[in-house]
């Protein structure tokens, strides 16, 4: 559907009509934020932000009210109880129906409808057709739809008795359609807690615990291989050419961690890998020439995604060592979210072209030849890592960080090299059922994202009731 025409069919009973000519709309305001004064009243002021999450119809107030010395010292308005509550900027397209008068902020029009035309077909209709109503908006630094613009938006009316049924008809569907979405996102849950048991499961060793007794004696001690990393990391440093004294890493206190199987040792991170280095601080765009820079949004579920990739704007500032290699793990260090803090990916083959990686990001240079870095990887967002994060993360200004010096001490649980690839394949193939099913439950849910504006396009066309 345009703006400047182009309506759809609809049924000889119904007519397109504009927002402007079935309602009064109203524009609202904030009140000067230096006068404390002018808020904690007892009217209700709502804006986008209130929307953002809300998921009811009907809305009562938002996070602030306002004083009447507020509604008084601003253009605000009080619009009427059962208005229809829309964000016109920042962005475009929550809608509510107030429950009770409220005011609003600037971004946000509301609609009190005349005698004939129902709250809730406007409601939906609304809710169907944000890229109809985003057509009419204008903007440099952000999308508005202003009220002389927000006025001309068609919209098709059928009899008011009609527009009731189509209203019923939508919330029985889309009350059926949401029984089975959440279902779906339970299934989704319990994915979620079937890794972490197949991970801890790995991490403790229960899922290779009758493997482990029947192959007792079998096994190298895996403290001999600790010590051959031990070895290999101090020659790696001499051949280095460095200068100074080599600095053996810290031994590993384990008397507060958990009691490993038999023939598993604690390691620390530092005992696994020869070097840890920050990012490049460099500026960096999707319009640049340079080599391409590893960012927090590259890392996902343990794995590089390279899917969104910036460039780096000053490539002579980079040096060859901190291209990224085999073996290397790319750790989130700093963040709002303490959930994408300690996230990792671990770069498994050589790059076609040399990669670089960002300032939020450390990477540890994991020994080579051990073959266990792909055990580092397949246990690192197990509880037991996850939780260590959480606990040693520190927070300042709202942001999350875990320096080199912290992870260098944490500790992972060190199984002989056979038990490893033994448990590796054994979540792998977990896991990899466990991804298909997720895709699954995803097609499952953009079929059913689909299905709702395919029914909210048949109500609108006359095709639902």
């Amino acid at each position: 559907m345009g703006k400047n025409g182009n309506l759809h069919e609809i049924p000889d009973t119904w007519e397109w009509t504009t927002l402007g000519e079935i309602s009064t709309i109203y524009s609202g305001s904030t009140p000067s934020t230096k006068d404390d004064s002018n808020f904690n009243g007892d009217i209700p002021w709502i804006t986008p932000a209130d929307l953002s999450d809300h998921t009811e119809v009907y809305i009562q107030r938002g996070r602030r009210n306002i004083s009447e010395k507020g509604l008084n010292s601003s253009s605000a308005v009080v619009i009427p109880a059962e208005s229809v509550l829309f964000s016109s900027r920042a962005p475009i397209g929550y809608v509510a129906i107030a429950e009770n008068d409220v005011t609003t902020n600037q971004g946000m029009k509301s609609f009190h409808l005349v005698d004939g035309v129902f709250n809730k077909y406007v409601y939906y209709y609304l809710k169907g057709n944000k890229s109809l109503v985003e057509s009419f908006a204008s903007g440099t630094t952000f999308l508005e739809v202003s009220k002389s613009r927000v006025s001309q938006v068609p919209i098709p009316i059928p009899p008011f008795i009609e527009q009731e049924h189509i209203v019923a008809k939508l919330e029985e569907t889309f009350t059926q359609l949401e029984a089975g979405v959440a279902e779906l996102q339970n299934a989704k849950a319990q994915l979620k807690r079937y890794r972490a048991a197949v991970l801890k499961s790995a991490v403790e060793g229960e899922l290779t615990r009758e493997w482990r007794e029947s192959h007792r004696g079998e096994i190298e001690p895996v403290k001999k291989l600790l010590a051959g990393i031990l070895e290999e990391r101090r020659k790696k440093w001499e051949a280095e050419g460095k200068k100074g004294k080599y600095k053996e890493p810290a031994a590993l206190n384990s008397g507060d961690l958990p009691e490993l199987p038999k023939g598993w040792v604690w390691a620390t991170l530092e005992q696994l890998s020869w070097n840890a280095s920050y990012g490049t601080s460099q500026k960096c765009n999707y319009e640049s020439d340079g080599p391409p820079v590893i960012r927090i949004p590259n890392i996902n579920n343990g794995r590089l995604n390279l899917d969104d990739l910036k460039f780096a704007t000053n490539p002579k500032e980079l040096s060859d060592e901190k291209a990224i290699a085999p073996h290397d793990l790319l750790i989130i260090r700093t963040n709002g979210s303490i959930d994408l803090i300690g996230r990792a990916a671990l770069v498994r083959t050589k790059p076609d072209i040399p990669y670089f990686f960002a300032s939020y990001l450390i990477r540890y240079r994991l020994m080579e030849t051990s073959k266990f870095s792909p055990w580092v990887a397949l246990i690192w967002d197990s509880h037991f890592v996850r939780n260590w994060m959480v606990r040693e993360a520190a927070t300042t200004a709202g942001q999350y960080n875990v320096s080199v010096s912290k992870l260098n001490r944490l500790p992972i649980p060190l199984p002989p090299i056979e038990e490893q690839e033994r448990l590796i394949a054994m979540v792998e193939r977990r896991l990899s059922v466990a991804d298909e099913i997720e895709k699954e439950l995803d097609e499952a849910l953009a079929r059913a994202q689909r299905l709702r504006g395919s029914v909210l396009k048949s109500a609108f066309e006359g095709r639902l009731v």
